[in-house]
């Protein structure tokens, strides 16, 4: 049985197994109109848990925080108490059916989605991650 983690950009619809938003919001970047891009049929399910906290968002996107730096705060964020065990909850699912991780980024190198799927995949390294 093939144990796969995909990542991928919600925009798409060529998504495998359980999709899975991984976004803080689903609006444009003012934070407050709805992104008309982005409805219920886009995922299955929405964990916003596993978003980046809005304020390191923002210290991203509107402050300059370099990639690097941004990388390191979301690393750490998910290895908060709470967090770090929906971490390994989805780590385990991924193992019993295929799953997506979604966000608005088409390319995933600069992605939260990718460092929560390297993290999933340090959890158990039997995952294979397939980025899409």
């Amino acid at each position: 049985m093939s144990v796969t983690l995909y990542i991928g950009c919600i925009y798409h619809q060529n998504h495998s197994g359980r999709r899975i938003s991984v976004m803080s919001r689903h609006t444009l970047a003012d934070g407050v109109t709805p992104d008309l891009r982005i409805s219920e049929q886009s995922y299955d399910e929405w964990l916003r848990i596993l978003a980046p906290p809005l304020r390191l968002v923002g210290d991203y996107y509107q402050r300059g925080l370099p990639w690097e730096q941004f990388a390191t705060h979301y690393r750490a964020y998910l290895q908060g108490e709470d967090v770090n065990e929906k971490v390994a909850e989805l780590s385990h699912r991924a193992l019993t059916g295929d799953i997506t991780l979604l966000c608005v980024e088409e390319d995933p190198e600069k992605c939260h989605r990718r460092l929560l799927a390297e993290e999933c995949k340090r959890e158990r390294p039997e995952l294979s991650v397939v980025i899409k």
